[in-house]
């Protein structure tokens, strides 16, 4: 009788632990989709016909995605090809340029020195490192960190770009266009500056200081294969760029440099020259959903509304309202969201996190055409 009483034990705990483990992977299966703003579940397949058909109307060669739900990546793809004359796939492990996405993980990087009480955001930047570049304007000593990482220094996008004649500025000569801390100019000149002074800070340079950077951020959110500046696995698994349906640039050097600046492949750009992936991007865009490695002060300093000004107009009609440190924010049907775009000409990029529902989703194209593709997901997932 106690053997027969052991055996039925035995047999209903098997069965009670199947029932459980059953339970807990169709729960899991149920979580793990992609939601939009109101709640609506879109499924794996209706994501996928909209990516195929959207790579096919934009002729995207290839496509680089992830979305979170609940804090984590619920749908992943790797689609397209490398470039279009060898058309080698695109895997999970190509890598992207991510372009002006840079600046907001370069910005954690910054609050993570605030922190340590490296770097003040209200110091003038001069007080760590004059810069020589725009020293004839007593101006510039007004600049700190803040508004750097807010797009109000003053400075030009950069300063190469055509400046108002009434400036009369040099060709190729830095310059503000306004008074610093007010108005909204955004800027990746801004952020080299910070970077030097980062570096300086650090006793390194910005040919020295990714290994830094790899230690401070990129190992601490399991971003393994992001890098600002060239190595190995970047240049054999990067992707090439495409611009007006050809290869760009056609002298098949495949890195974001700027000779006038001197900023070459060994360079850490700030501003401009992360490469990296959706999957990489999306562990960071979780960090920050989950208030991750830095204060809650400083993360209340990144997605605290910095602007005492109204945001240009096609800003505005971008649907963005205001920025924080390093980040853009919108308010969208289901509340406020915070995002950034990216555009090196033959890469484009865009992030979007709705952080109180812990949702989002990253994407990196190798063509001009992102950021009509994101014009296109934000209407697919009804955030506009």
């Amino acid at each position: 009788m106690r053997n027969y009483i052991q055996y039925l034990y035995r047999k209903c705990r098997r069965s009670f632990m199947l029932i459980c483990l059953v339970s807990f992977v169709f729960r899991n299966i149920s979580e793990a989709q992609i939601a939009t703003s109101t709640g609506e579940i879109i499924s794996n397949a209706s994501m996928d016909s909209f990516l195929q058909k959207q790579m096919d109307s934009l002729k995207l060669p290839g496509l680089s995605i992830a979305f979170i739900n609940k804090g984590k990546i619920v749908y992943r793809r790797a689609l397209g090809v490398t470039d279009i004359k060898t058309k080698k796939p695109i895997d999970e492990q190509s890598i992207f340029e991510a372009a002006s996405l840079s600046k907001p993980v370069f910005t954690y990087w910054a609050m993570k020195l605030v922190d340590r009480g490296v770097l003040n955001l209200d110091t003038p930047l001069y007080k760590y490192l004059p810069y020589p570049d725009i020293a004839q304007d007593e101006r510039y000593k007004l600049i700190t960190a803040r508004m750097v990482l807010s797009h109000q220094s003053g400075f030009p996008n950069w300063r190469f770009f055509p400046a108002d004649s009434s400036l009369h500025v040099k060709p190729g000569a830095l310059y503000l266009n306004f008074k610093p801390g007010t108005s909204f100019g955004y800027s990746g000149e801004g952020f080299l500056y910070l970077g030097k002074v980062v570096a300086h800070l650090l006793n390194r340079s910005l040919q020295n200081m990714e290994p830094v950077f790899e230690k401070d951020v990129a190992q601490l959110l399991h971003m393994p294969h992001s890098s600002y500046t060239a190595n190995p696995y970047i240049l054999e698994h990067k992707v090439k760029g495409h611009q007006d349906g050809h290869i760009d640039p056609t002298n098949g050097l495949n890195w974001p440099i700027l000779p006038s600046l001197s900023i070459d492949s060994n360079t850490f750009n700030p501003a401009a020259s992360l490469h990296t992936n959706a999957l990489d991007y999306a562990a960071f865009i979780i960090a920050l959903m989950k208030d991750k490695g830095l204060s809650s002060a400083s993360f209340r300093e990144m997605y605290r509304p910095q602007l005492n000004v109204p945001l240009p107009e096609d800003f505005r009609k971008a649907g963005y309202s205001t920025w924080g440190l390093g980040i853009a924010i919108a308010q969208s049907s289901s509340g406020t969201v915070y995002l950034h775009s990216g555009n090196n000409g033959n890469f484009q990029s865009a992030f979007m996190m709705d952080k109180a529902r812990k949702s989002g989703y990253v994407f990196f194209t190798n063509c001009d055409h992102g950021n009509v593709f994101n014009e296109k997901l934000e209407a697919f997932l009804s955030l506009k």
